[in-house]
């Protein structure tokens, strides 16, 4: 009597599947912190993207409405409306020029300000801070009428309101990008 062997397709063995799952943690261990770095960069580089977009619409609109108006101490007055006209000049959209700040676009919120207490605003000052501080991104970025964007040194945390127009301008405080 002769016995037939067993078949040889019985699968995997559970050290087999634990050292492939192994690999894939190792692996995923790896990968996973850079693409959140990678993620956090390019939420800066948008953020930075928007300031400069938000610094062209206030230059925009400064030489659309003249010294009556000045620049836009909201980013509301930048943002679309049913007409263009200065209460809302059609130059950014809803998602920058949103009805109450701080506006929220990737993974950043943004605020303007003057310190122009009436019409004509004579100056603006743009901030940029991440909504997560780490998660976001890492930077509280500004700019004034002078369309240099600025970082805040030593940073460690976001802000909750817009910088002041005078705090962006020292370059003790904030450096150019």
């Amino acid at each position: 009597m002769t016995h037939k062997p067993l078949a040889q397709n019985q699968g995997f063995s559970l050290i087999e599947l634990l050292i492939v799952v192994a690999i894939i943690l190792i692996i995923a261990a790896i990968a996973i912190p850079n693409m959140l770095r990678s993620k956090l960069a390019a939420n800066e580089a948008a953020a930075v993207s928007n300031m400069r977009s938000i610094t062209t619409a206030e230059a925009t609109y400064s030489a659309s409405y003249g010294s009556a108006q000045g620049y836009a101490p909201q980013l509301a007055l930048l943002g679309p409306g049913a007409t263009c006209d200065p209460t809302h000049a059609c130059i950014i959209d809803n998602v920058l020029g949103c009805p109450n700040e701080p506006c929220f676009k990737d993974g950043f919120n943004f605020f303007v300000m003057s310190n122009s207490a009436a019409i004509p605003f004579l100056d603006f000052a743009v901030t940029s801070t991440p909504q997560n501080w780490g998660g976001t991104g890492a930077k509280n970025l500004c700019a004034t009428e002078d369309g240099v964007l600025r970082y805040e040194l030593n940073a460690n945390a976001s802000k909750a309101a817009a910088i002041a127009h005078d705090t962006c301008a020292s370059f003790a405080q904030y450096n150019a990008i």
